[in-house]
């Protein structure tokens, strides 16, 4: 591990997400910053802390935070021409805010910060609260750099990390069922009114399955995207959404299927809930037993894949042109 020559400045990585409620206590907070101070309804905090309590509760701070420390260790482990990197975590809707993240990396003495939505794809609407709250804490370091990373949903080591999970999973099944076995990968679902405005995001959603399909060696029978976690409101979602799609499989002759997220890099509420119980319950009522492919997490390649992003930006990574030139090679990419 490489070390900043005396007086060096590190450059500042933040890594952004969502956030989660850390106590059942804390549920109430998290929910009433999700919809903007509005009132939150006493029901909904309820079926909150059911789903919490249900699941042992969300791992995604820790899990993030695992996260920045592996990729410190990763930036910092060859020589970068004398650069240095200090990884902080920062949330939308729970501590560590955002603004915190970014005073903890300036107080690290970084005047440059490359901020990254833990979400492979992007949009500058969806992900507007991100760059809200970054812009804030700008205006608190005025003298300090911040730049947000672009989409990369396409980045050959992430897209091999999702392939490998699928092959992972399929793996485990017996081998007269691995390529048959219905692949659903998924993302979370969007009012249609907002994804209408948002064709590219839902494109990069898209294109990120196919290209994990490709990766996994799938046909192109094997394997469909599909829409998770919609809200409980009366406007129209994203379809297919995933529970949907079981009666059709099993009417098709299937008795299983995997459920391989493209969007969520960490276990939390929208995967050990919304996946592993409400969506098995859905598969369990028209007949088929659900499996799911392991979350990234810390994985080594993944860890890669978000210091090539982070490279990619400070110079030294690989650029969005040579992401797309290098799609159809992801295998030769890594090791």
């Amino acid at each position: 591990m490489t070390t900043p020559s005396d007086g060096a400045q590190p450059i500042g990585v933040l890594l952004m997400t969502f956030g989660t409620a850390e106590t059942l206590d804390d549920v109430p907070a998290y929910l009433s910053s999700v919809r903007g101070g509005r009132p939150v309804p006493d029901e909904l905090v309820a079926e909150m802390r059911r789903r919490f309590a249900l699941v042992g509760g969300s791992p995604l701070t820790r899990i993030t935070r695992d996260q920045a420390k592996a990729l410190e260790v990763e930036l910092n482990a060859t020589d970068g021409g004398g650069q240095s990197f200090r990884v902080a975590v920062g949330m939308r809707h729970a501590p560590p805010f955002i603004a915190e993240g970014v005073a903890e990396l300036v107080a690290a003495e970084a005047l440059r910060v490359v901020a990254v939505v833990l979400s492979p794809q992007f949009s500058p609407i969806i992900m507007g609260g991100y760059t809200r709250a970054l812009e804030a804490a700008k205006a608190a370091h005025p003298g300090v750099e911040i730049t947000t990373a672009g989409p990369w949903h396409d980045s050959p080591m992430f897209v091999e990390a999702l392939s490998r999970r699928v092959r992972e999973a399929l793996g485990k099944l017996p081998a007269e069922e691995r390529g048959t076995v219905p692949v659903l990968f998924t993302a979370h679902s969007l009012p249609k009114s907002v994804a209408d405005g948002e064709p590219e995001y839902i494109a990069q959603l898209q294109e990120t399955a196919r290209l994990a399909a490709a990766g996994a060696g799938l046909p192109d029978a094997q394997w469909r995207f599909a829409y998770q976690s919609a809200g409980h409101t009366p406007e129209e979602w994203l379809t297919p959404d995933v529970k949907d799609l079981f009666p059709e499989l099993r009417a098709a002759g299937h008795a299983r299927a995997l459920v391989a997220p493209v969007q969520f890099l960490a276990d939390h509420l929208e995967v050990r809930y919304d996946i592993d119980v409400a969506a098995r319950e859905q598969a369990e009522m028209a007949g088929m037993s659900l499996d799911r492919t392991e979350s990234l997490n810390t994985m080594p390649l993944f860890i890669r894949a978000l210091a090539d992003v982070v490279r990619g930006e400070v110079g030294g990574g690989m650029s969005r042109t040579e992401r797309a030139l290098k799609k159809e090679d992801i295998a030769a990419k890594v090791e």
